[in-house]
């Protein structure tokens, strides 16, 4: 789910669908929204969030049904990893600019996260080590 920034009306379309016990019509998304906008537009809107992989479509009769593809947080995780890929390579400065305007019990939260964490494998390619034994390592042995 890469580059999916949303606009204040796809927050407030997700935010009815976040807050739904089952997946909803496009009429009855447009029914929960407190705003005067054309049945269409909140189709167009729909629509384009099942592009980007933030809502599931599915059939029902004439009409499709929407559900959230992930939850809030999950939506977030995700938004935070699109920002730091578009940071380039010092992604541990733009984490420490983060972790600067946090406050103390976000900072707390981030701690106990990391701590509680698995072990991730190492992003870095692994190293061949040279072979005391005296034959070749690598892809040829």
């Amino acid at each position: 789910m890469r580059d999916v920034a949303l606009g204040e009306l796809e927050r407030a379309v997700m935010a009815q669908l976040w807050a739904a016990p089952a997946p909803l019509t496009v009429r009855e998304v447009h029914d929960r929204l407190d705003r005067e906008l054309a049945y269409t537009t909140v189709m167009t809107v729909l629509g384009r969030l099942a592009k980007k992989g933030v809502v599931r479509q599915e059939r029902d009769g004439k009409a499709y049904r929407y559900t959230a593809a992930s939850t809030r947080e999950q939506l977030a995780a995700s938004l935070m990893l699109d920002a730091l890929g578009d940071v380039g390579e010092d992604r541990t400065a733009a984490l420490v600019a983060f972790v600067d305007q946090v406050g103390p019990e976000e900072a707390a939260a981030l701690r106990a996260a990391l701590q509680a964490a698995p072990p991730r494998p190492s992003a870095m390619p692994e190293v061949p080590q040279p072979r005391t034994d005296g034959e070749q390592s690598g892809p040829e042995s």
